[in-house]
């Protein structure tokens, strides 16, 4: 981390300032598989906390593999707190993994052009949680996720950026370690709100 952080410092002080102002950012890490993308399909547009308590609320109820959750009926995942739309996209996850058309565990084995081409094709899935799955389970070190408003307000505070693809080409100065910037930019976001987050 430390040569990441060497690295985006001699691009932006601003990533210095971050550091002395907050300490070191969290490196986010989940286990690679089925339940990790369970919950980030919980997570998109939601806040990560209430998608965890239904998460949680999941798991505690019964297991969280493909087998149970493509024949949970729809209104047990409402009962859980499952919106309509998001009961489909589980199911469709579970059921491209019953159905071999996913092998979740050679993701791991794979380059992110490959990762993101396999997890495409699945509706539900887009390059927001592609993203995050790489970073958080796959160590990715060169993403940055602009399909996180997180991200995007930072940017937009600090850089004083505000349109997409600006901010995609003034983040290629932080290759290859777009990821640690993508880190730095949540650390300040969440302690200036005085947030703490359990990845």
């Amino acid at each position: 981390m430390q040569e990441a952080i060497d690295f985006l410092s001699s691009k932006n002080a601003i990533f210095l300032e971050i550091i002395e102002k907050y300490g070191l950012p969290q490196i986010p890490k989940r286990p690679p598989g089925f339940e990790t993308l369970v919950l980030l399909i919980l997570e998109q547009q939601v806040s990560i906390d209430s998608a965890k308590a239904t998460f949680l609320k999941i798991k505690s109820y019964t297991t969280c593999n493909p087998e149970t959750m493509a024949i949970l009926p729809d209104e047990e995942f409402r009962n859980l707190g499952v919106s309509r739309q998001k009961t489909k996209y589980i199911k469709i996850l579970a059921e491209a993994i019953l159905n071999k058309e996913l092998d979740v565990e050679s993701l791991a084995l794979k380059s992110v052009k490959q990762v993101r081409e396999e997890l495409i094709k699945l509706k539900g899935i887009g390059n927001w949680t592609i993203d995050i799955y790489l970073m958080f389970c796959l160590q990715e070190p060169d993403l940055i996720p602009l399909g996180d408003i997180a991200v995007i307000n930072t940017i937009k505070e600090l850089l004083n950026i505000h349109d997409k693809k600006e901010m995609e080409i003034h983040a290629e100065q932080w290759s290859p370690y777009r990821s640690y910037a993508t880190y730095l930019l949540w650390h300040y976001y969440l302690k200036k709100r005085n947030r703490t987050i359990t990845y």
